[in-house]
This record gives C-alpha cells, sequence and structure tokens, in this order.
C-alpha cells in the first residue's frame, strides 16, 4: 500500500515537511487500497507524514487545498462531507482563520493541517520567521480554540488520537521536522445507544405530526435515514432554508423551506398548526428564526441532534447517533399523513411571471425563470450571502441537483472559493454559481 500527498515523494523537502504544494494550488491524495479500519505497515512506512495521508484518506479527503483556499476546502466538505487544507504556520493559519470558522459556524468537518515550527524551537525563547516577533509558539493555536472542535500541537511529547476518523473540525499543527518520525495507530470502539419509548409515544399521540431537516443532516450523515423515516412515517416533510439540498425535493411528501414568515407558501402554515414535530438537526439562530418570530413551542418538538434527542424540552437522551435514531424509529412509529393532508387541501400553485417586453429591463423573476430550466441532477446551485439567498431558495430542485449556501456565518466572498472548491468534488457536476453584493473580488 502507498498513500501519497501531493508529489511528497517527487519533491522530498529536505526540512521534513508533509507536503509543499504551490500557494493557492490543490494537492491531490493517491490512494491504493486504504482499508476500513485499522493499518498494518512496516516500521518503515509508517512515519508521521504517511500515516495523516493514511487518516486523511479514511476520513474521506481526495484533495488538499492550499494557503488562501480555505473557503475551497468549504466547498468541498459540503460535497464530500470532509475537507482539509494545508498552511504554514501563524502566517498562514491566521489568515485561513476567518474560512475555518465559517466551516465551523455551519458544522462542516474541515482539517486544518498546518507546518509548525521546528520542534527543537520550542522552549528555546527564539523569535521565528512567520511570527509576530515573539517567542510565543500558542498564537494560533489558541485563536483556533474557538472555532475548531480539536486542537492539538505535534512535538515529539505528544501522543497522537483518532480525531481524524471524528470528521469534526480540526487543528492539527505538525512540527516541521517531525514528518518522518515513526507514528502508531490507534483504534476507538463505538458507544452503543437504545431507543425509548417516550419518543414512540409522543409522536403516535400526535393528531397532525410534520418533520423538518436542518443543516446539521449532512455532518450526521443522516440524510437517508431522514427520508426512510418521511417514507415510513408518513409526516408532511420541510427543510429549514440552510438544509436546502439535502432532502430530496421530489419527495411526495415534501411541502418545502420552513423559514417562517418568508417560508414557501403554505409550508409555515402546515408546520407551525402541527401538535408534535420532529426537528433533524437544526440551527435556530436569527436568521433561520426570522428574528426569532417562530411560532414553534418547545414542548411539541422532538429536536435530534448528530449525537443526541431532547423530547418536549424535557429529557436530553445523549449517546444517540441521529441515523441510527431515525432508522429505528422507522420501523416503530405510527403512519400519519393528517399533516400532509391538510397541506394538499390549502395548497394553490404559484402562477408564471408575466413575459418580459421587448427593450424592457429584465425581471429577476423572469431570469430565475429560465434558471430553473437550466437544473438537472447534473448540476449544483452555489448562493453567495445577500438577496442570492433569496432568490435561490425559491428554485425547486430536481433529484440529485446540489444546493450550497453559508447561512450560519454569511461571509461575504465565501461562495468564490467554495465554488472552486465544490467543483473540485465533483468534476462531473455543472456548478452555477450566483455571487452578488460585492462577493466576486
Amino acid at each position: 500500500m502507498d498513500t501519497k500527498i501531493g508529489s511528497i515523494d517527487a519533491c522530498k523537502p529536505t526540512n521534513g515537511d508533509v507536503c509543499s504544494p504551490t500557494n493557492g494550488s490543490v494537492a491531490t491524495i493517491h490512494d491504493t487500497s486504504v482499508p476500513a479500519s485499522g493499518i498494518s505497515v512496516g516500521s518503515s512506512e509508517a512515519t508521521l507524514g504517511r500515516h495523516l495521508g493514511r487518516r486523511l484518506v479514511q476520513a474521506g479527503v481526495r484533495d488538499i487545498f492550499t494557503l488562501n483556499a480555505g473557503y475551497a476546502a468549504d466547498g468541498y466538505a459540503r460535497s464530500r462531507g470532509v475537507g482539509a487544507c494545508v498552511v504554514t504556520f501563524t502566517v498562514g493559519g491566521l489568515s485561513v482563520l476567518n474560512a475555518i470558522a465559517g466551516a465551523y459556524s455551519e458544522n462542516l468537518p474541515v482539517i486544518c493541517i498546518v507546518g509548525g515550527p521546528n520542534s527543537n524551537d520550542f522552549g528555546t525563547n527564539r523569535i521565528l520567521h512567520h511570527t509576530i516577533g515573539l517567542p510565543d509558539f500558542t498564537q494560533e493555536l489558541r485563536c483556533f480554540q474557538t472555532v475548531t472542535c480539536y486542537q492539538m500541537h505535534m512535538n515529539r511529547s505528544t501522543r497522537p488520537s483518532q480525531q481524524l476518523l471524528k470528521k469534526a473540525s480540526l487543528y492539527i499543527s505538525i512540527s516541521c521536522n517531525l514528518a518522518a518520525t515513526p507514528h502508531p495507530t490507534f483504534i476507538r470502539d463505538p458507544v452503543p445507544f437504545s431507543l425509548t419509548p417516550s419518543h414512540l409515544e409522543f409522536l403516535n399521540k400526535a393528531v397532525k405530526p410534520v418533520i423538518v431537516g436542518g443543516v446539521k443532516l449532512r455532518v450526521a450523515k443522516a440524510t437517508d435515514a431522514f427520508v426512510q423515516l418521511a417514507d415510513a412515517s408518513g409526516y408532511a416533510m420541510a427543510v429549514m432554508p440552510s438544509a436546502k439540498g439535502l432532502v430530496p425535493e421530489n419527495h411526495p411528501h415534501f411541502i418545502g423551506t420552513y423559514w417562517g414568515a418568508v417560508s414557501t407558501p403554505f409550508c409555515s402554515e402546515i408546520v407551525e398548526s402541527a401538535d408534535a414535530y420532529i426537528f433533524a438537526g437544526p440551527i435556530f439562530n436569527d436568521y433561520s428564526s426570522v428574528g426569532y418570530s417562530l411560532l414553534l413551542k418547545k414542548e411539541k418538538a422532538i429536536v435530534v441532534h448528530p449525537d443526541r434527542v431532547t423530547v418536549a424540552n424535557g429529557q436530553t437522551f445523549g449517546c444517540v447517533l441521529m441515523s441510527e435514531f431515525f432508522t429505528e424509529l422507522a420501523k416503530r412509529v405510527k403512519r400519519n399523513e393528517t399533516a400532509y393532508e391538510n397541506y394538499h387541501r390549502i395548497f394553490v400553485p404559484q402562477g408564471k411571471p408575466i413575459a418580459c417586453k421587448a427593450k424592457e429591463p429584465l425581471r429577476v423573476n423572469t431570469m430565475f425563470q429560465h434558471i430553473q430550466k437550466m437544473l438537472s441532477s447534473e448540476t449544483a446551485v452555489i448562493a453567495e450571502t445577500g438577496d442570492s439567498w433569496f432568490n435561490c431558495q425559491k428554485l425547486k430542485l430536481p433529484k440529485g441537483c446540489g444546493y450550497e449556501f453559508q447561512m450560519q456565518y454569511g461571509s461575504i466572498g465565501w461562495s468564490v472559493g467554495a465554488t472552486l472548491g465544490y467543483a473540485q468534488a465533483v468534476p462531473e457536476k455543472r456548478v452555477l454559481a450566483f455571487i452578488g453584493d460585492g462577493s466576486f473580488k
């Protein structure tokens, strides 16, 4: 087995760097037969650099983005489930911090790998280049503590862990002279869980329950299980705006985007009048709640997070994986189509915009009518912060059509780099980027 990061064998860096691709480029990890769990290699192969490459491949990374490409790693993670970028310590790390913060706010597992100072420089009170002129090598790590799930600096005294396989946002700084250091691997067993009767009783007593998908469906890898529950339950199914594209909009019980007062027509009426609702991986912030104006009652909700479940604003059950919870719930829940039947009864199809006359200024609704016809399973939509959010939310996505926007962080300019990363991850798709508000810069 041979795993390479970029052209690691060809460039043979003399300083022991894991990889030294050109700034702003994309390095591809070449993998030949990486086993699903556990790696056994000879001592000459088991170096820190090669171990890191194998862990990245196991986590699902095939391309790594370098300096100035943090947003590209974000876009890549949206398509592949995990992304990675490699930067130089301090100058690169602090430059990419904003992009990592944006990915963290959107619950995207982006791994930031930093080529850190030589391990022999720690504790020497030396001032190094690429720093702010102080002999403090922990400044960068402290900055990343609030925008990543896990941080570590690997020097000769560090014991590495299994964090790469958790697919969380990570900061990993590796002293530049340690890439060839021998490195062991570790195994972590999963935590078991069980489904309790309270979930079923709460739902089966409801008259018109609904199910609403949130953005954390992605990080929990629970989209298929969510749809499976919708199929089994017969509930009316909606998505929060940040989850658009994660759930198939051609599903027979799909009723649109739930976004309070600016929801898809007739969607909010059904969701807010329900006597029980399952929210799958929601984020209720000022954007998604339209200024915290949602007419929801916590005592009517089952809120399912990637690793825990809260029932009716009361008991919280930990160590529960979202995908497994939905799979088990689908086997036992009582079918109830009342909410969807109510939606079907009040639904009125939207009309078409009036055609533009010759020499008349182009209207946005007319333009998006043509854009709608361009969408297919072979396309994906990237919507920038601002007007593009609201206009693209109105698009009806065909089966297989991708859709991404950065609702939690809302960093203007995100879409340009994210388009690059997304296109790199799925080269077979045509990516349509909707960029405005001064973001194309």
